[in-house]
C-alpha cells in the first residue's frame, strides 16, 4: 500500500491565515528560523488589508505558511515555512502556486522576495516559478550577516 501523503497528487488544503493559527505558525518558524519573527510581527501581518497570509493545512494540521505584503507595485514574499516534517513533499510550492494564482492579473509590477545565498533548494524552487536573481543585498540575515539574493518575478 502506498503512503498518499507521498504520491505527487496530494495536495494540502491552502487557506487564508486566522488569528488563531499564528501559535500553530510560531512553531514552524521557530523550527525553521534562527531569528524567528516574533508574535506581534505575525499579528501586524494578518491585521495589514496589504497583506495575504496563507496556510498550508493536512487534516487540520498547519504544516506550512507563506506572508506577502503588497507595496506600492509590487508583492514581496516575506516569510515562507514548511513543517520539517513534511518538508519535500511540495508544499512550499503549493503555497507560491496558489498566492500567484491569486495575484495574476493584478496591475502590480510583479514579485520579489529575498533568500539566503546559502539556501540553493528554496532558490532552485523560486527558479522553477519563474523568479530570476536580480541582485544580492550584502550581510542581509542579522544572525550571521549571510547575504540575501534579491529575486523577481514580472507580474
Amino acid at each position: 500500500m502506498s503512503d498518499p501523503d507521498r504520491e505527487p497528487q496530494w495536495r494540502p488544503e491552502i487557506a487564508p491565515l486566522e488569528f488563531a493559527h499564528i501559535d500553530q505558525v510560531e512553531v514552524i518558524e521557530k523550527l525553521s528560523y534562527g531569528m524567528p519573527w516574533s508574535h506581534a510581527m505575525f499579528a501586524g501581518e494578518l491585521i495589514k488589508s496589504s497583506s495575504i497570509c496563507l496556510g498550508a493545512f493536512r487534516l487540520g494540521r498547519m504544516i506550512g505558511y507563506l506572508i506577502v505584503s503588497r507595496y506600492a507595485d509590487d508583492w514581496h514574499i516575506m516569510n515562507l515555512a514548511v513543517d520539517p516534517a513534511w518538508r519535500q513533499r511540495g508544499v512550499a510550492r503549493q503555497l507560491l502556486e496558489n498566492f500567484l494564482a491569486r495575484t495574476a492579473g493584478g496591475y502590480e509590477r510583479g514579485y520579489t522576495l529575498e533568500v539566503r545565498v546559502s539556501n540553493d533548494e528554496a532558490i532552485r524552487l523560486y527558479e522553477r516559478l519563474g523568479f530570476e536573481a536580480r541582485g544580492v543585498r550584502r550581510g542581509y540575515y542579522l544572525d550571521n550577516h549571510e547575504d540575501a539574493v534579491i529575486m523577481w518575478k514580472d507580474a
